[in-house]
C-alpha cells in the first residue's frame, strides 16, 4: 500500500500546475482494491510514523502475494529519494499532532490529510490542501490565504535546492498578485509586510536576482537585499510597468520637477542612462540617479523624441524661446549643435544670427551684455584674430589708443569700464598689464578698490583674489 506516499508530497499540487498538478491527483496504487488486505496504513508506510524506517512498502512484501502463483508478479521498487518540493512537511512531526486529534488509530490519521471528509480511509488521494488549511487555521482558498501563512507550509527557494527551473517557473499566481497596480505599487508594500526586512511570502518564490531584473534600486533597498540570490528566480518572467502618473499628457513636461524633488523614486526603474538619452547637459537630478551595473535592473529603455513645440519650421522660429529659456535648450542640445549655425568665420557676415551691420554695433552690445559672446565665441582667438586684422590693437600695454580712440583720456576712466565688462577686457589684456599699475607690491601701486570696497568680506571669500596683487601678506 502507498498511502503515505502521498505525505511527502502533501502540498505539492498546490505548488505546482499544469501537468505536475493533473499527475499529483492520480492515485498509481489502488487503494480501495486492496482494502481488505491492510488493516492500518503503517503496515506498509512504517516512515508515516517511525524516524529512520522507509515510508515505502517493501518489495517483498509486495511478492507475499504477487508471485505468479498467487497474483501476477510485479516489478516494482522504492523511489530512491522523496519527490522535490518546497515543503516544510514531515510525517513523524505531523503524525504526533494529528494523534492528538484523531486518536491513535493509524488509518484516522492519516485520513485527516489523504482523505475526503465522510469517505472511506481507503479511498485515498493526495493530500486535500484545503483540509491542511484549515487544520492550520487559514480559512480561505490556498492561493488567497494571507502572505504571513505562506512560511506555514512552505521554505523559502533557496532552501528548496531540489526544485528545477521548469518547477519553479510553474508556480501558480497567487490572488493578490493579480491587481491592476500590484506591479507598479502593490508589491512593495507587501514585500516589507510583518516588520521583517522582507516577507517570508516573497521568498517562497522569489530571490534577489527576481527583483534586481527591474529594480535599478536593488542594491539599496533593504527588502531586495534581505533576500539570497538564485538564478532559478529568472524564469518567472518579469518586466517594469509605467505607473500611472506617466500616463499624464503632461508628464514629459512636468517629469523635471518630480525628478528634482525625488530622484530616488525613478531610480527604481531608471538608470542615469535613461536620463541622458534626450538630457545632454546631465542634470543634478540625472546624476543623482545611478548609472547600469551589476546587481541592478537594466533600466527602462527611453526614446527621445521631438517635442510637440518643435514643429516643422521650429529651426526659423527657436530664436525667441532659446533666448527666454537657454537652460531648456541645454536640456537636449548641445553647444555644438548651436554652434554648427551660429559660428561665422572673422569678418564675414553672420548667417542670420546676428542683425544685420551688427559688426559696426557689436562693441556696445557686448560691453552692454545684451547677449553672452563667450556662448559661441572664443574671445582670445576670435575676437583678437579679428581686432587684429582690423588694426584695434594697441602697440604696447599703455601706450596707443586705437582701440580705446571713441573715449578721449580712456587710461583715465578705465576702471569703470573693467568693473562693468571685465571679460571684454581680457580679450586683449592679461593680469601682468593690470599690474603694471595696480600691484600693491611693485608698480605704480595705484588702488584698483571703489569706494565703499569691503575688504574684509572678500579676503574671506576668495583669499586667493588678493594675493593677485599683495602676494602672501594681505593687509587686514
Amino acid at each position: 500500500m502507498r498511502l503515505g506516499s502521498f505525505g511527502i508530497l502533501v502540498l505539492c499540487a498546490v505548488t505546482l500546475a499544469g501537468g505536475a498538478a493533473a499527475y499529483m491527483l492520480r492515485d498509481p496504487f489502488d487503494h480501495w482494491q486492496h482494502r481488505k488486505l491492510f488493516p492500518s496504513c503503517t503496515g506498509c508506510h512504517a516512515g508515516a510514523e517511525a524516524a529512520g524506517r522507509s515510508l515505502w512498502p517493501q518489495p517483498p512484501d509486495c511478492a507475499t502475494c504477487h508471485d505468479d502463483a498467487i497474483e501476477k508478479r510485479v516489478d516494482w521498487s522504492p523511489p530512491a529519494e522523496s519527490r522535490p518540493s518546497n515543503l516544510r512537511f514531515t510525517h513523524q512531526r505531523h503524525a504526533e499532532k494529528v494523534a492528538r486529534a484523531w486518536g491513535a488509530d493509524s488509518t484516522l490519521r492519516c485520513a485527516a490529510c489523504h482523505n475526503l471528509r465522510g469517505t472511506d480511509p481507503m479511498q485515498v488521494r493526495p493530500a486535500v490542501v484545503q483540509s491542511c488549511l484549515e487544520c492550520h487555521g487559514i480559512r480561505t482558498a490556498h492561493l488567497s490565504a494571507p502572505d504571513t501563512a505562506c512560511a506555514t507550509c512552505h521554505v523559502s527557494l533557496v532552501q528548496a535546492v531540489r526544485l528545477t527551473r521548469e518547477r519553479v517557473r510553474d508556480f501558480p499566481t497567487p490572488d493578490n498578485h493579480r491587481g491592476a497596480d500590484f506591479a507598479s505599487m502593490g508589491h512593495g508594500k507587501l514585500a516589507r509586510t510583518g516588520g521583517a526586512p522582507v516577507a517570508a511570502s516573497c521568498a517562497t518564490c522569489h530571490a534577489r536576482d527576481f527583483c534586481a531584473e527591474c529594480h535599478v534600486n536593488a542594491p539599496e533597498v533593504p527588502a531586495i537585499q534581505a533576500l539570497a540570490p538564485d538564478q532559478r528566480s529568472l524564469v518567472v518572467g518579469a518586466r517594469p510597468e509605467a505607473p500611472a502618473s506617466h500616463a499624464d499628457p503632461s508628464f514629459l513636461r512636468r517629469h523635471g520637477g518630480r525628478a528634482g524633488k525625488d530622484a530616488a523614486r525613478c531610480a527604481v526603474c531608471h538608470t542615469q542612462e535613461s536620463c541622458t538619452t534626450c538630457h545632454i547637459g546631465s542634470p543634478a537630478s540625472a546624476l543623482a540617479i545611478p548609472r547600469s551595473g551589476p546587481g541592478r535592473g537594466r533600466g527602462v529603455a527611453v526614446l527621445r523624441q521631438r517635442p510637440v513645440s518643435h514643429g516643422l519650421d521650429f529651426s526659423r522660429l527657436h530664436a525667441q524661446p532659446a533666448e527666454a529659456r537657454p537652460q531648456s535648450c541645454s536640456g537636449c542640445h548641445a553647444r555644438t549643435e548651436c554652434l554648427s549655425c551660429h559660428r561665422p568665420d572673422a569678418g564675414e557676415a553672420p548667417p542670420g544670427y546676428h542683425p544685420s551691420g551688427f559688426l559696426s554695433s557689436h562693441p556696445a552690445a557686448a560691453f552692454s551684455r545684451e547677449s553672452s559672446c563667450s556662448e559661441c565665441h572664443e574671445q582670445g582667438q576670435f575676437c583678437a584674430n579679428c581686432h587684429l586684422k582690423a588694426g584695434l590693437v594697441s602697440p604696447g600695454r599703455l601706450r596707443g589708443t586705437r582701440y580705446h580712440d571713441a573715449k578721449q583720456a580712456f587710461l583715465l576712466n578705465h576702471g569703470q569700464a573693467a568693473r562693468q565688462s571685465l571679460e571684454s577686457c581680457v580679450t586683449c589684456h592679461s593680469e601682468r598689464d593690470c599690474l603694471a599699475c595696480h600691484s600693491a607690491a611693485n608698480g605704480r601701486r595705484f588702488n584698483p578698490h571703489g569706494p565703499g570696497f569691503d575688504a574684509s568680506t572678500l579676503r574671506r571669500k576668495n583669499p586667493s583674489m588678493c594675493t593677485a596683487c599683495h602676494g602672501a601678506a594681505i593687509p587686514e
